[in-house]
């Protein structure tokens, strides 16, 4: 097990590093800007490797093209309706990045910075660290963001993302990261088999806003209780008028410290992983906007529609202005503390 220290490049003049992470047979490469895993090699059933995350080969790139590519979203991920919340009776107004309403933290949210990294070789690990002050983007309190990255042998990527705060606020972290088990330059994802364990998701309405409802998935195209191909009802636009998922799922509870939120599997290859998580909800994604704006990825490979599916672990989108969703309130001498276990595996082919 390794951990090597590089430069990646600079933005308005501030340096951004990249560290690389190796155990075993599966390799991943972290960069400050946006604390994002920009690389993430594993090996298929005959041990051939590929790098199974859509990201970019400089940081410019990240900066300029949409979607948040492999980035930590914050300081609440997902959508807040209105651009404006209510804690202890306080109302406060936040960014209008997605005009009338507010998206990953705003204009300059967690996924639009640079963090400071870290290797921690003792825990075959990297831990980046972000402090934001009180206001930022019209959020309360100062807040100090911590994420850890840690390759173990199994093999498995854990991501650790802690919050404190020195004022009563909102937080609610997501790790955006987009996945191709055939390769992040293999085209679309259409063909890969998918598992959510959630028996509802929470509906939307305009501007994908949650409608407070929390409905059954059997029926229809939100049904991933048993493995199916993710292009098996994507065309469906009476049910997804964008041709894609775009929908928060909420997750059953097994009773245990961890849930598993989702399986995922390519039947070519074999490649497959599993998400474990001690939140909610999981936001499932697939890459929709890269249909208006393609955009050049690593290596040059072209990311189109259904380039790659996000499988964001979370709180629900709008919880802080919906009481029956779970509270994303944080106060002084609480951690916020969102877990995310990924698992790799080779499936029977």
């Amino acid at each position: 097990m390794s951990i090597k220290k590089s430069a990646f490049g600079t933005i308005g003049g501030e340096a951004v590093e990249a560290f690389d992470i190796e155990a075993g047979q599966v390799r991943t490469t972290i960069i400050t800007y946006a604390a994002a895993v920009s690389r993430l090699f594993v090996p298929d059933g005959k041990g051939r490797q590929a790098d199974i995350v859509l990201g970019y080969d400089d940081p410019e790139s990240y900066v300029q093209n949409r979607g948040s590519a492999g980035a930590i979203c914050g300081r609440y991920a997902n959508r807040i309706a209105d651009a404006r919340f209510t804690l202890d009776g306080e109302t406060y107004s936040l960014s209008q990045n997605e005009a009338p309403n507010h998206i990953h933290g705003g204009f300059h949210g967690f996924s639009k910075r640079i963090w400071t990294g870290e290797a921690d070789t003792a825990n075959k690990a990297v831990r980046l660290t972000l402090q934001r002050p009180d206001g930022d983007e019209g959020y309360p309190g100062a807040v100090t963001t911590t994420v850890t990255y840690r390759l173990t042998d199994d093999p498995a990527l854990e991501i650790v993302m802690e919050a404190t705060t020195d004022r009563p606020t909102i937080v609610n972290l997501a790790y955006h990261g987009y996945w191709n088990l055939a390769g992040h330059d293999s085209g679309h994802v259409r063909d890969q088999h998918l598992l959510i364990d959630a028996d509802h998701y929470t509906p939307v309405g305009l501007g994908k806003i949650p409608t407070g409802e929390l409905a059954p998935v059997a029926g229809t195209a939100f049904d991933f209780r048993s493995s199916r191909p993710i292009g098996a009802m994507i065309d469906d636009t009476t049910q997804l008028p964008e041709a894609g998922y775009d929908h928060n799922f909420c997750l059953n509870d097994n009773g245990q410290p961890l849930r598993r939120a989702a399986r995922a599997v390519h039947p070519a290859s074999g490649r497959g992983l599993e998400i474990w998580t001690n939140q909610p909800g999981v936001q499932f994604y697939t890459a929709n906007h890269f249909g208006k704006a393609p955009a050049v990825g690593k290596g040059g490979a072209v990311y189109d529609r259904h380039a790659g599916f996000a499988l964001e672990t979370q709180n629900f989108p709008n919880a802080p202005n919906i009481p029956h969703f779970p509270s994303a309130a944080l106060r002084p001498g609480e951690t916020y503390r969102h877990v995310m276990r990924i698992p790799f595996f080779i499936a029977d082919l």
